[in-house]
């Protein structure tokens, strides 16, 4: 048994609007609801953009690494994200640094990664969902979604799928403390039994939070290190 990652959810003051710009910077479907990114062949699994009041104060968790096919590939799509309200962003990257850093209209990180990266060949459009987490819950995600590391030196992990697509990658220490509920977040589904599966999750460190019973069709739970993330039916 083990979870399948089928989505992200996103947290957004207007979700249509940010549901707009990533589907422009990624070139991905809206779904008729607006506000939901459909799957395609770089990245399968969906992008779900959920209304929030709470503001955002610090930097993201978790933030998208984007790859580019060329040094004019990447210009077109700093670009492209810049047209549709991104703007560029300070973190004290210096001037020769190969990737480019920018936010989105709320101010959500991501990077657009230069072509020469070997670390992201083969992945997709979102070539990671590049984290802040320890090595523990690199080894915990590893388990949970049964994608073998592909990276782990230095308490650094990176995980991929066996068939390719985006990795998830942790930076190791030093973490910033978690102060609020992440903006981005995880969406598994079961393959089987729902409860089953939490309990193996919760056997590899998991823990659930709140109480949905019978009120939703999903359990949410965090990861070792405190990240919140839902199972689905």
């Amino acid at each position: 048994m083990t979870s399948h990652l089928v989505g992200l959810s996103y947290d957004a003051h207007d979700p249509a609007r940010l549901a707009q710009f990533w589907a422009g910077v990624l070139r991905r479907e809206l779904a008729a609801d607006g506000v939901t990114l459909l799957p395609n062949e770089d990245n399968g699994f969906e992008l779900r953009f959920r209304p929030t009041e709470a503001a955002k104060t610090y930097p993201n968790q978790m933030h998208f690494d984007l790859t580019s096919k060329s040094l004019e590939d990447q210009q077109d799509i700093v670009a492209r994200a810049l047209e549709l309200g991104g703007r560029h962003l300070d973190i004290g990257q210096g001037p020769d640094e190969p990737h480019i850093v920018l936010a989105d209209p709320e101010g959500n990180e991501f990077c657009v990664i230069e072509p020469t990266n070997n670390f992201l060949a083969n992945t997709g459009a979102i070539g990671a969902l590049s984290s802040d987490g320890s090595q523990a819950v690199g080894y915990f995600w590893s388990e949970a979604l049964g994608w073998p590391l592909v990276w782990d030196q230095d308490e650094e992990t990176a995980i991929q799928s066996a068939n390719g697509g985006s990795k998830i990658s942790w930076g190791g220490p030093p973490f910033r403390e978690k102060t609020a509920k992440n903006r981005l977040r995880l969406d598994l589904s079961a393959d089987g039994d729902q409860q089953a599966e939490v309990d193996r999750l919760i056997s590899l460190g998991a823990k659930r939070i709140g109480d949905t019973a019978g009120e939703t069709s999903w359990i949410d739970l965090v990861d070792p290190d405190g990240n919140e993330f839902s199972l689905h039916k």
